[in-house]
């Protein structure tokens, strides 16, 4: 089988020794070394993410906390940031787990700003503010340290679930700086792993929230995942233990990075694809806060992208076009998130000032 290097906004690269991993024995899910291992990730989590909230890891993608926030934080209304195409996704779950939802809606490219929210909580009587932090569909990195400052300050009560699947990992982030109850991720992106595994942590008040929310279901109830791993330090449903050894062996790499490092990492390889953009084309996102995971740049030259994947497979090399009818072929998204480094980014961009004779 072929394979291509993936610049896209994940799944991406995962490195032949992390792989590897995955063959590793299984073990029994309720055993001592299954408790070992899941409480090492426990702790390494919140050493790299510098908290003292609780953290988890379910077998599911990321989406299944959209669906926890909205059985288990939601009690009545929530406020979802809508940005693009996930943001909406984040509002649409809500609305069809049965919970009032207002969207705040502000243009596709442009960033949901603490000053429109507050504006938008003085308008009625929220519960949840729901925000994504990196809009993968847009390549927007909304401010949601300063909007968790603003919340909290404003409207102490109110919970701030931050989607950040494609940023978590990749960018410096710390619960407790940020404000936020709820901070989910996929291991897919930023993390460097296989799908498969969410990775969230969560604040102690969010716990309380879901002990007065009815109709939180099984596999989404956060009380019932969160009493089981105090009692067990164990999950409550059959974990991907595969998945976890390379988890643990991942978070070993990224604690010897160190947080701060990888970000600076990222934010180089963002910058250069930025430059390179605005020689040629320009950024879809709002100039100051573009995404530092993942470059969305507008087709103002009206190239064909779909064929500029083809021309890249060729050279062992994969971007992603826009995402959906609404962007598709209109942007194109370049992941630089992960195991890349600047380097890696030079090498993928040449190449397509190769194709494009530019």
């Amino acid at each position: 089988m072929s394979h291509n290097r993936l610049f896209i906004p994940g799944p991406t690269e995962a490195l032949p020794e992390v792989l590897a991993k995955q063959t590793d024995y299984l073990i029994g899910h309720r055993s001592k070394d299954f408790t070992a291992l899941y409480t090492g990730i426990i702790g390494k989590l919140q050493e790299y993410f510098e908290t003292e909230q609780h953290a988890t890891v379910l077998t599911s993608s990321g989406t299944i906390w959209m669906d926890i926030t909205a059985r288990n934080i939601v009690q009545k209304k929530a406020l979802a940031g809508v940005c693009g195409a996930f943001s909406q996704r984040m509002a649409k779950t809500i609305s069809d787990s049965g919970k009032e939802v207002d969207t705040l809606d502000v243009e596709w490219g442009q960033a949901i700003k603490p000053e429109a929210v507050l504006e938008a909580l003085a308008k009625d009587d929220y519960d949840t503010v729901a925000i994504v932090h990196n809009e993968t569909s847009t390549g927007v990195r909304n401010p949601v340290g300063d909007i968790g400052a603003a919340i909290k300050k404003e409207y102490p009560d109110i919970m701030f679930v931050v989607d950040a699947v494609s940023s978590m990992g990749g960018n410096y982030m710390v619960p407790e700086k940020m404000n936020t109850d709820i901070l989910f991720a996929s291991t897919q992106k930023c993390f460097a792993l296989p799908p498969g595994l969410s990775i969230a942590l969560y604040s102690e008040e969010a716990v309380e929230r879901a002990r007065t929310v009815p109709g939180r279901g099984f596999y989404t109830d956060l009380v019932g995942i969160h009493d089981y791993y105090l009692k067990k330090q164990q999950n409550p449903t059959t974990p991907n233990m595969s998945l976890m050894y390379a988890l643990t062996y991942q978070l070993d790499r990224m604690l010897a990075e160190g947080a701060k490092a990888r970000h600076d990492r990222h934010e180089q390889m963002a910058q250069y694809t930025r430059a390179w953009a605005n020689r040629y084309m320009e950024m879809f996102p709002e100039p100051g806060y573009e995404s530092i995971t993942v470059s969305t740049i507008a087709n103002t030259q009206e190239k064909n992208i779909g064929d500029l994947n083809k021309e890249l497979a060729k050279k062992g090399y994969q971007i992603a076009n826009g995402y959906g009818a609404k962007l598709k072929e209109k942007t194109f998204r370049i992941g630089h998130m992960g195991e890349w480094n600047l380097d890696d980014v030079k090498s993928l961009l040449w190449h397509i000032d190769e194709i494009w004779e530019q």
